[in-house]
């Protein structure tokens, strides 16, 4: 007859024999990530899976808090753990330790991510960024004090520029602490205005050593920075999130030395050159008066000021004989049209016709009278004669064939 076991004793038979299989104590998993879940307490659970089975995962807390990157669904994995049996539910699972995306370091991954999610808020568009100062009278690095980087910047900032002070505000650019220190020596800058130009970076490493650059809060604070910022982190061909972030950014950070000032040199020369400009342009104004003048001294006004007035008189008196002249023509000619203008009016007047013996008849009404047919027995009309007016009372109305023949 079989042994009868109960289940936690069957759960506890199978933990044993998984725990001392040492191909299942430390193995790498490859799969896809599926139904992530973080909770409160700070475990996450979520399940691995491939075209041909699935197995569900845990991540402790103190493990999670080394992730470099946020897992997220359908995100191709490789899960580092044991397999154990929980039994409780008398399930088998992967206790996982470590989780790097597949294909790519965790860091890359987390790079990406932050990069879109940034990106997303604005933090790297074009339109926020501030010109650089073009000759700024205080610049504050933020970088290690004990690198050479430090040391290469001052050496260009003292040759190219020596007008310019620099403010160094030393901070650790590698270690835990070191995102926490750069942003709050960007805040201290910009709350006391100790600068015109901020240079933030570091020499060159590795992407782990650079890192201190890809964090969020230092993003943010070059981002809320009023004083422009320059990002001069590792290499050329290094490119971190506050490249991206910053005003300006430089392949190295002798580079932005350089790009932070005008080169003295360069100055001179140009202004050398505008030192030549502005004398032969003052040379070419001096000689255009001299040449001024030599055309007013040999003027006949300052020749002969009384031969020169008798000249202008006699101008004067011919310019206002035309004038007369013209003036005199062209008042005969107004007053020849307005005779003529007058006689053909007085012609054409009432008071002429008058005056040859007719009169002007009007009704009551004041309307000419110039039918029988107008004017009734009893109406009154005035007539107007040469010299004056006479009221008559019609008292009786005759018309002639000739008249209705017209009419």
């Amino acid at each position: 007859m079989a042994k009868i076991l109960s289940v936690t004793q069957v759960n506890e038979y199978l933990r044993a024999k998984l725990d001392s299989d040492e191909n299942l104590a430390a193995l790498a998993v490859r799969g896809e990530l599926s139904n992530y879940k973080c909770y409160p307490s700070g475990h996450h659970y979520f399940t691995l899976k491939d075209e041909g089975g699935a197995l569900k995962c845990v991540m402790f807390k103190g493990s999670a808090l080394r992730l470099r990157f946020r897992p997220e669904n359908g995100m191709k994995v490789i899960a580092m753990g044991r397999i154990a049996v929980y039994p409780r539910d008398g399930a088998y699972q992967l206790y996982c330790t470590a989780l790097t995306p597949d294909g790519v370091g965790d860091l890359y991954a987390a790079f990406e991510q932050l990069k879109a999610k940034l990106a997303a808020q604005g933090l790297f568009d074009p339109a926020h960024k501030k010109p650089i100062p073009q000759y700024p009278g205080t610049i504050g690095i933020v970088t290690s004090s004990a690198g050479a980087a430090v040391h290469d910047m001052l050496r260009i900032l003292r040759k190219r520029y020596p007008l310019t002070r620099v403010r160094l505000l030393p901070v650790r650019v590698q270690g835990a602490e070191a995102p926490g220190e750069i942003a709050a020596a960007i805040r201290y800058a910009n709350r006391f205005q100790l600068a015109d130009l901020l240079i933030v970076g570091r020499g060159g490493g590795s992407m782990e050593d650079l890192w201190a650059f890809n964090e969020e809060v230092v993003a943010r604070a070059i981002y809320d920075s009023q004083i422009p910022v320059i990002s001069a982190v590792g290499h050329e061909p290094d490119v971190t999130i506050s490249d991206f972030v910053a005003d300006l950014r430089a392949a190295t950070p002798s580079n932005a030395a350089e790009l932070a000032v005008p080169d003295q040199d360069a100055l001179r020369q140009t202004l050398d050159s505008m030192a030549a400009a502005m004398a032969t342009a003052l040379s070419r104004q001096i000689k255009n008066a001299r040449r001024h003048y030599r055309m007013l001294s040999d003027s006949p006004a300052l020749q002969s000021p009384d031969a020169y007035l008798a000249q202008r008189r006699q101008a004067l008196a011919l310019l206002r004989s035309r004038l007369t002249a013209a003036q005199s023509r062209a008042l005969a000619a107004k007053r020849q049209r307005f005779v003529a203008l007058t006689a053909k009016l007085d012609a054409m007047s009432p008071l002429r016709v008058l005056s040859r013996g007719y009169a002007m008849v009007r009704t009551d009404t004041g309307a000419v009278l110039r039918s029988a047919g107008q004017a009734a027995p009893g109406d009154l009309l005035t007539i107007t004669v040469r010299d004056g007016q006479l009221t008559a009372q019609v008292t009786e109305r005759k018309e002639s064939e000739y008249g209705k023949q017209n009419l």
